[in-house]
């Protein structure tokens, strides 16, 4: 017997009675099934409702052949009566993710033609897959007109029409459907199919802010927030550019620019710390020079600094040189020499010193795990 879909009746249905059909130990608690629920199983992206059925907390809920099944944490007696519970946070958040969802596939199917091949409801954001290319103008407008519908607040309607209205309406579908179809529309935004749950009103999804859009397969994967989930990300977002501001002593809406002219800074005193470790590395090798195989040790420094320290002695000292940067047994190491192949030393240095690194054309750079005597008797040996 098919279970009583509570959630098409009311998706507003937070609590509901109901008699336990059955009860069986599986893998991650007890399948319960009831004669009726307002539970929402996963599908169509969206995830399952959590809550509680006579006291035992629901986990999981499915369905298979029109029977909801909820995975429940402690069993429960078949044919008793119980009441079930909806975790309603969780549940609205749903609707109102899966419901803006809903407008902004409407509006780019029917201003672009592109098809929504792909959407999840994920625990921060959603994601929306689409068979074309939608530039940053076009979905600053997308975004526009979909908030425009959610604040015109018009109702939603979900409805099942026969198979003559069905076959005269147009709506969007993923794959061909048989049988019943569910058809939920969202005045002058989308008729789609689709059996998920939904607000009432389009103004009960609050707003919509679209955080991002990368090229995916033949399209483009766009992320969004809608209702809560939106206010808590401009929230946190707003907290942190107040943050930023104070650090960079800068107004709130100034913090790109200001940032930007830290980076400018930064670059500069970059460069002019490079100039002056070259002018430093040359006189170090001016120091070397002639000296044969040279074996060094300083303290940490970035790689791009060991491997310019070691090509400026390497060219004067008329041998190999070896700079290890670091301290203790953490060591960052750079070896270069312009007249023999370094492939074996390199192969010989990692597996004596606990190493890992290598290179080519003269140069090859790794670290080490051994203390400066162990690399010292490499070296010497």
């Amino acid at each position: 017997m098919e279970t009583e879909k509570l959630y098409y009746q009311n998706a507003f249905l937070r609590r509901f009675d109901a008699a336990v059909l059955s009860c069986t130990p599986v893998k991650n608690g007890f399948a319960v099934v009831l004669d009726r629920t307002a539970f929402y199983p996963e599908g169509g992206g969206q995830p399952a409702d959590h809550g509680t059925i006579g006291g035992a907390a629901v986990t999981d809920v499915h369905e298979k052949d029109g029977v909801i099944i909820h995975t429940c944490a402690s069993p429960l007696t078949p044919g008793e009566p119980v009441t079930g519970e909806i975790d309603w946070a969780r549940r609205f958040d749903f609707m109102q993710q899966h419901s803006g969802e809903h407008i902004v596939s409407g509006l780019i199917h029917a201003q672009y033609g592109y098809d929504n091949v792909g959407f999840h409801l994920g625990a921060d954001a959603v994601t929306i897959d689409f068979n074309g290319p939608l530039s940053p103008e076009q979905l600053a407008d997308i975004e526009r007109r979909a908030n425009e519908r959610i604040w015109a607040d018009e109702p939603v309607e979900c409805f099942w029409p026969d198979a003559e209205a069905l076959a005269a309406l147009p709506f969007r579908s993923k794959k061909a459907l048989a049988g019943a179809v569910r058809i939920v529309r969202f005045p002058d935004a989308d008729v789609c199919a689709c059996c998920g749950t939904h607000v009432l009103r389009a103004g009960q999804i609050g707003v919509v802010k679209l955080l991002g859009c990368e090229k995916f397969r033949d399209g483009v994967r766009l992320e969004l927030v809608c209702g809560a989930r939106a206010l808590e990300r401009l929230s946190a977002e707003r907290e942190q550019n107040l943050q930023v501001s104070r650090l960079l002593s800068a107004k709130p809406s100034e913090t790109a620019a200001a940032a930007a002219r830290m980076q400018e800074e930064l670059m500069s005193a970059k460069a002019r710390a490079a100039a002056l470790e070259d002018e430093s590395f040359r006189r170090r090798a001016d120091e070397l020079r002639g000296k044969g195989d040279t074996l060094l040790f300083e303290a940490a420094m970035p790689p791009d600094a060991l491997r310019r320290l070691a090509d400026a002695v390497g060219s004067s000292c008329g041998g190999r040189c070896a700079v290890f940067s670091g301290a203790d047994e953490d060591w960052k190491y750079a070896l270069v020499d312009h007249e023999r192949d370094l492939r074996d030393l390199t192969a010989r240095l990692n597996a004596a010193l606990c190493g890992r690194g290598g290179g080519r054309n003269g140069l090859a750079q790794g670290s080490v795990r051994a203390s400066r005597e162990a690399i010292q008797a490499f070296f010497l040996a």
